[in-house]
């Protein structure tokens, strides 16, 4: 699926998530000083600790705003408050609700870059969201030809080179929203599955080392933004897509 132009929307207080929807939340992770603020005090002792750990302020700043950002829009999905929130991580560390609180029936993902976050939610369906800044000095033969399946270098090759960066991003977001879904870190190599990635064509799982993933899976085309790229995956069906700005 491709969806080139999304209707982003501001998000109202509380959102109910039903069964077969996908929630596609966009945050910008520059703010001001007194929302930051509001943000960190959400926060739990452990993500505090790994924000004091960072070098740069806006590295530490962004981080507080991204997980700020997932307290704020769980609670609205779930009628919480954001500070009582407990999550926990899969060994790849992917992080997930604990069962208590709601565990495998609201799956959630993450992806920031370049300023902007994206969060993705779904009742009871794995998920997984990838955001990228498109940046042409990145999207090098080198990195295609380490990282990508062959057939997938070699639709890349096919094009103008006006549109390959466009193209190597298309690919990039596409298996990197699929093995964020299937929880498995880069256990699963890139290199292992192909994935559509020609500008304008829809965006989907094309084979897999297992046939039946292919079916399994439902992969969205997104751009959040001027200037990125992302991509969905989902288990199973995707229906309804809504997309909100996290008003803060």
């Amino acid at each position: 699926m491709t969806d080139p132009i999304a209707p982003w929307a501001a998000s109202p207080n509380q959102i109910m998530l039903t069964d077969g929807e996908v929630h596609l939340w966009r945050v910008e992770l520059d703010l001001p000083p007194a929302q930051l603020a509001r943000l960190a005090q959400s926060l739990a002792a452990d993500e505090q600790e790994r924000a004091g750990r960072f070098h740069f302020a806006k590295d530490r700043n962004h981080y507080i705003a991204a997980r700020g950002a997932l307290r704020l829009i769980l609670s609205r999905c779930l009628g919480i408050p954001a500070a009582i929130l407990r999550f926990t991580y899969s060994s790849y560390g992917k992080p997930s609700l604990s069962e208590e609180l709601g565990g495998s029936q609201v799956c959630f993902n993450l992806s920031h870059s370049h300023g902007i976050a994206l969060y993705a939610l779904a009742k009871g369906q794995s998920i997984g969201v990838d955001i990228e800044h498109i940046r042409p000095d990145l999207a090098s033969d080198q990195i295609a030809e380490r990282f990508f399946a062959p057939g997938e270098v070699a639709a890349l090759h096919s094009l103008p080179v006006a549109l390959r960066a466009q193209a190597f991003f298309n690919c990039w977001t596409r298996k990197e929203a699929y093995i964020k879904a299937r929880g498995e870190g880069l256990s699963l190599p890139l290199d292992q599955f192909t994935v559509s990635l020609l500008p304008g064509e829809p965006a989907a799982l094309l084979t897999a080392s297992d046939p039946s993933e292919v079916n399994r899976w439902s992969l969205h085309a997104l751009t959040p933004a001027s200037g990125y790229v992302a991509a969905l995956a989902v288990a199973g069906g995707i229906g309804q897509v809504r997309y909100w700005d996290l008003a803060l």
